[in-house]
């Protein structure tokens, strides 16, 4: 499948520029119907209401025909959601860690994705080789994920890495003119290893630091995940707040 998918890509980076920049938006009602569509878990399905994937979505501008990479899909949820959304003329590649990858029960639920959306492909490569074709995708989506560029964890495989990294991996991956979206839980400043690892929380000036400096331009940001009640100190995991954390909404740009 990813042999496929990689040929895909291929085939896009060399369409005309008309081509590439024809996507046409993807309004309201088809986001959501493509969150209602039937088959998705009842798991994922729950989170709904608090993620607001529709509205997300729209925000962050996903086109129909999109080419979107989605960076440690997990088990998939918003693929899921992103490849019904970008329709047949579109494609999702979803990438986890290797170590997340060799889950029975991730795989599992990302067959079940494929099983649903013949536009997917799921793949896993250790975090310290990180590589996806160049200029490639349309879109990134990166969701609660970007603090795990500081996390390490021998439990799931996850070595210490260089956040920059990640941010320059997503870089040479999205095309000039791409977006990069991303969502992740809010954490106090400090020492941004020592916040993540005690609360899987970041700082957000850490996150707009570090894309911009590999060049990326935060074109906009979106209050819509905001929660003023939540404890920053608290980990995401703790059941009193799980779920419901203070979420930035950050769209970025790779100028053309």
């Amino acid at each position: 499948m990813l042999k496929r998918a990689l040929l895909l890509l291929a085939l896009g980076a060399m369409a005309p520029a008309s081509a590439q920049t024809g996507r046409a938006p993807i309004g309201e009602t088809e986001l959501r119907a493509a969150v209602a569509a039937p088959g998705r878990p009842e798991a994922a399905v729950a989170l709904d209401e608090v993620r607001k994937p529709a509205e997300i979505l729209r925000f962050m501008g996903l086109r129909r025909g999109d080419r979107v990479l989605d960076y440690f899909t997990g088990t998939g949820y918003y693929a899921d959601i992103m490849a019904r959304a970008v329709g047949p003329g579109g494609l999702v590649v979803g990438w986890n860690g290797s170590g997340f990858m060799a889950n029975p029960r991730v795989r599992t639920a990302l067959d079940e994705v494929h099983s649903r959306n013949s536009n997917t492909y799921f793949y896993g490569t250790p975090t310290t080789a990180l590589a996806f074709p160049p200029a490639s995708f349309d879109f990134a989506m990166l969701h609660l994920v970007y603090h795990d560029a500081y996390w390490e964890a021998a439990q799931y495989n996850l070595p210490r890495i260089d956040p920059n990294t990640v941010v320059q991996a997503l870089w040479h991956a999205v095309r000039r003119g791409g977006t990069v979206a991303v969502i992740d839980h809010v954490g106090p400043s400090g020492d941004t290893r020592a916040v993540v690892q005690g609360t899987h929380r970041i700082d957000p000036a850490v996150v707009r630091a570090d894309f911009e400096r590999a060049g990326f331009v935060l074109e906009a940001q979106s209050e819509m995940l905001r929660n003023p009640q939540d404890d920053l100190s608290v980990n995401v995991f703790e059941p009193s707040i799980r779920g419901r954390t203070d979420r930035i909404v950050y769209r970025f740009r790779k100028p053309r």
